[in-house]
This record gives structure tokens, sequence and C-alpha cells, in this order.
């Protein structure tokens, strides 16, 4: 799936990838994309700039470490960013059924 079609959901995504603990930004593209069945596999060129601005809008929190080959930059939820994917869930449910409703097939009520 093309990073267009998930502009306005990105945001959530990433917050729900980083959920489950910290991340580098390679394991946050492995989660998505394991985690979708590789529906969304996203190029670095657009997670990490989301990453950059989830960290600069104080929603997530980085550190850097270093191990075997390079030093890699982890990302975690701050307390913001986890009321903010509390956010994104209700809106993305609210947004999801609704949609669903209208594309469920039936016939559409005669406007009044």
């Amino acid at each position: 799936m093309r990073a267009e079609t998930l502009k306005g959901h990105l945001d959530g995504l990433l917050l729900a990838a980083l959920e489950a603990g910290p991340l580098h930004g390679y394991g946050v593209i492995e989660a998505l994309r394991v985690g979708s069945k590789g529906m969304f596999d996203l190029p670095t060129g657009t997670v990490y700039p989301a990453l950059h601005r989830l960290e600069r809008a104080g929603l997530v929190a980085s550190t850097w470490s270093t191990g075997p080959g390079r030093r890699r930059r982890s990302y975690q939820l701050t307390a913001a960013g986890i009321t903010a994917l509390a956010e994104q869930r209700d809106g993305w449910q609210t947004f999801s059924r609704s949609v669903t409703t209208l594309l469920k097939g039936r016939a559409w009520p005669a406007p009044a």
C-alpha cells in the first residue's frame, strides 16, 4: 500500500507500533509490515520524518544506543503519546464505523 493512502492515519499507526515498547526506526517499519501481513511496507523516507515530527510534538522520545555494528536511535511513547494513541483509536473507531455503514451496499435513504 502506498504511503499516500495512509495519509492522516500514519501517526496513529506509528504510535501503535511503539505501544509494546521502544523500537528503533527499522523495528517500527518491520512491526507495521508484519502486523499488517505485508500491507503496510513503508519506506524509511516516510517513517523517519514522521517519527521525528512525533518527537518534536512530544509524543515520542528517542535515545541513542550502541551495540554491534552502529549506533541506533530507539523511539518510545511518552505520556502524551499514550494519550494521543487513545484519541487516535477513538477517532478511528468512529470513522471506521461510519465508512463501513455507508459502504455496506444498502439502499441509501432519500434526501429530505
